[in-house]
């Protein structure tokens, strides 16, 4: 159960101030361990830019007053559930008491605190995150977590039924983890419990199936979990079955080999390849941002053809029109439609973050001051002038482009 010294603990701590944390609760007979998302993913040899969640055997109370007498501060952010925002570096941590569940209906739990870190860790959802770590890197494993992470096995603790009518979004949080982690075929028991329970979906709100479900996309394995998603239709109340699941692999592959970080909304839309109006509902089902929607439905509404994104002058065309940024996300999102051949796709991609984007020099106050054009001409002639100097490969000058005014009035 426990590994002595078995994890390198700076892949962790990236401030030595919460060692005032680890002194305050043992100064009160307590004891304090990192556990979830920072322990398995270093365990996993995993990157990542860890949200730090800690367990402590002292109840809020007790570990409020631990800090009040080293002079931590604390905010409390969820003492109904155990959970005690501990101020540190200007960050908050959130430090959660042992606790077992009495009752739950699927979205809430009645919780009473405990001592006994093995209850606590049954309460989890799966093994991968039922897996503790102390100051000095002993780790405790109470589940064989350590195990399952290494052979990439994703399965819950106990009884899968069980770990699910605690809290029906636990479904889509194992397709997430099976996405990241999973090497072999998908747990029979866990995918069971899913299937029988997926009406449970339907209690929660859908931002907070939506949020897992964009962790998901964005996973090494998205497709293919996707796949065992739409067959056994998890998600079928809130979205259709997509058939372009070879598509989402192409991006996935695209930005992993460019280096770029994945981005959910791209994933989304290969996934559906919607036209506006498409695109529109799927936006409106998932309660997107305002800026969300925006822009997803403007990468339905705006074309850029594969033959468009080899001529150097169509994207540089494109980039003033819409801006750099989207100019790439509708490269990665053709090229992965498409299936074109990636080859030359990252020497594109650089000349595109390389290129300045024209500025028009021309104003409307530079048509007044020169007496060409006033009142509602001036935007009528401001936009012929624009479309002439786009033509000429933005190399028309603002003389140029005066005279050019002259004549046309």
């Amino acid at each position: 159960m426990m590994k002595p010294n078995f994890l390198d603990m700076s892949k962790i701590l990236t401030s030595k101030r919460i060692y005032r944390l680890f002194d305050a609760v043992e100064s009160h007979g307590g004891t304090l361990r990192f556990v979830g998302g920072a322990v398995r993913d270093t365990l996993a040899g995993r990157k990542n830019n860890f949200d730090l969640d800690l367990a402590s055997d002292l109840s809020p109370d007790e570990l409020v007053e631990a800090c009040q007498d080293y002079g931590i501060k604390t905010v409390p952010i969820g003492l109904k559930y155990g959970t005690v925002g501990v101020i540190t570096d200007n960050q908050v941590l959130e430090v959660t008491s042992l606790r077992r569940d009495v009752k739950t209906d699927g979205r809430h739990a009645e919780i009473e605190f405990t001592d006994d870190w093995s209850v606590d860790a049954s309460r989890r959802d799966l093994t991968i995150n039922a897996v503790y770590a102390d100051l000095h890197g002993n780790v405790f494993d109470y589940y064989n977590g350590i195990t399952d992470l290494e052979k990439g096995i994703v399965r819950f603790i106990g009884n899968p039924e069980d770990r699910i009518k605690e809290d029906y979004l636990r479904i889509m949080r194992f397709f997430r983890f099976y996405a990241i982690f999973g090497k072999t075929p998908i747990d029979k028991a866990a995918l069971k419990a899913c299937i029988a329970n997926k009406e449970g979906l339907r209690t929660l709100s859908i931002e907070r199936v939506r949020d897992e479900l964009f962790k998901l996309l964005i996973a090494p394995q998205a497709a293919k979990t996707m796949k065992i998603i739409f067959d056994n239709d998890i998600l079928g109340y809130f979205l259709p079955k997509s058939t372009h699941l070879k598509a989402l692999q192409n991006l996935t592959e695209l930005v992993e080999d460019m280096k770029y970080e994945g981005n959910f909304l791209r994933r989304l839309f290969v996934l559906y390849q919607p036209n506006p109006a498409e695109a529109e509902d799927i936006a409106r089902t998932l309660r997107f941002s305002k800026k969300q929607k925006e822009l997803f439905i403007n990468w339905a509404k705006i074309n850029l053809t594969p033959e468009n994104i080899a001529v150097p002058v169509q994207r540089r065309r494109f980039i003033y029109r819409y801006g750099k940024m989207f100019c790439l996300d509708k490269i990665l999102l053709t090229v992965a439609i498409h299936n074109i051949d990636t080859s030359q796709i990252s020497n594109i991609l650089q000349e595109v973050e390389d290129t300045v984007v024209p500025i028009f020099p021309l104003r409307g106050r530079d048509l007044v001051e020169q007496k060409i054009a006033s009142g509602e001409k001036i935007g009528y002639l401001l936009s012929l002038l624009e479309q002439q100097w786009i033509d000429s490969n933005f190399n028309l000058t603002r003389n140029e482009l005066l005279d050019f005014a002259r004549k046309a009035v």
